[in-house]
């Protein structure tokens, strides 16, 4: 069986490894830490890897980029892992999705959209809870 590119390249904050972070507090104080790894790709735009407020995280989207050598992995749906440029491959993203979710797997959106960055075929957001 042909090794698949680990999904990390598209979930890589939820090890949260390697973080950095810097808070700053909005009018209503609460505190907003940035954070910011090397495990994950770096942003391709003005915006944060990751966000917490409180035990809410929110992180940005992802797209098959290695961190390491911010080269796109390129291949078939099953490679990478929830925005799909095509809704066919919804089945085929489920399949991989049940490989690293076995059991309790995370909520989830699943949209079609026209175009995602650097042309790629899928994205993943991630909103979690920290404990």
């Amino acid at each position: 069986m042909k090794k698949r590119t680990p999904l990390f390249y598209l979930l890589p904050m939820f090890a949260l490894a390697g973080i950095t972070s810097s808070l700053e507090r909005s009018e209503e104080n609460h505190a907003k830490e940035v954070i910011t790894t090397t495990d994950a790709p770096m942003a391709i735009g003005p915006y944060s890897q990751a966000i917490r407020v409180g035990e809410m995280l929110f992180c940005s989207g992802q797209i098959p980029i290695d961190p390491k050598t911010s080269a796109l992995v390129r291949g078939t749906i099953e490679s990478v892992t929830v925005f799909l440029a095509d809704m066919d491959n919804f089945d085929r993203m489920n399949n991989v999705y049940v490989e690293y979710f076995k059991t309790l797997p995370p909520a989830r959106s699943a949209v079609e959209v026209t175009r995602l960055p650097k042309d790629v075929s899928i994205e993943i957001a991630l909103i979690a809870i920290v404990t």
